[in-house]
């Protein structure tokens, strides 16, 4: 059987105006979608449901979850700070139901994967906070927001031995692409920091106490059609959602 992924879309509250307008508007990028699919899994668009049991029923459904990007950000209220910077703020439901069900997910042993923004909600569900602009807070940073297309690779990081992703990638480093301004600050208790690019920005984090709990700051579904070593990363979560015990 294949494993059913539960995937979290963005959504338009109705200010944006690429994405819907005025009127309220789910939306997903294709390439979350087609890197399920073609590496053997069945995608499955999440609704931003408000209630929490309903919330549980969704995860009982599901063998995964992914969390995906977002242009927008998460508010530092969340993290116990004050906006420091002028940024877009994702909407409340989007950021209600993601920070809730990342918890959920952790507390039922789902497989999770967070993708860029979804690796910074990750973190900060689990008590971690976020550096708000990276260039504003971070000395002799590297260009996070690279200038080509994201099937290009932009930077390097470094992979922390004994790690899920070192186990997954089997490589000490690799390079990734880069679309981001902020990043993971302080690392959430229970998680940690598996992979950093040079100038100390953190890459990925994850839970050593669950079977898959991995968030990655880079985008591997730009890249999985074409580099092994992101492909890894979806295989490998298809793996572990394939072994998840649903109790069905």
């Amino acid at each position: 059987m294949k494993p059913i992924i539960g995937v979290t879309p963005d959504f338009n509250a109705g200010d944006r105006k690429e994405w819907g307008g005025r009127e309220p508007t789910y939306f997903l990028r294709a390439r979350y979608i087609r890197a399920i699919e073609e590496l053997g899994g069945v995608p499955l668009v999440l609704p931003l449901h408000a209630d929490r049991t309903t919330r549980r029923h969704i995860l009982h459904n599901l063998d995964g979850l992914l969390i995906t990007g977002s242009g927008p950000d998460l508010p530092p209220s969340l993290y116990g700070e004050r906006q420091r910077f002028p940024f877009k703020i994702v909407s409340e439901r989007r950021a209600s139901f993601e920070l809730d069900i990342v918890r959920l997910a952790k507390q039922a042993d789902l497989p999770l994967l967070g993708i860029c923004g979804g690796m910074q909600t990750m973190n900060v569900a689990c008590g971690g906070s976020l550096i708000q602009d990276i260039p504003a807070q971070t000395s002799k940073p590297l260009q996070h927001r690279q200038q080509t297309h994201a099937t290009n690779l932009s930077h390097a990081i470094t992979v922390a031995p004994g790690s899920l992703l070192r186990r997954i990638v089997r490589s000490a480093s690799m390079r990734v692409n880069s679309s981001h301004h902020q990043s993971v600050n302080a690392v959430a208790p229970s998680l940690i920091a598996s992979a950093q690019a040079s100038d100390g920005i953190v890459e990925a984090i994850e839970s050593p106490a669950h079977r898959f709990f991995l968030g990655i700051q880079w985008h591997p579904e730009f890249l999985f059609d074409r580099y092994p070593i992101h492909r890894r990363l979806f295989e490998a979560f298809l793996r572990a959602s394939r072994a998840t015990d649903r109790g069905v």
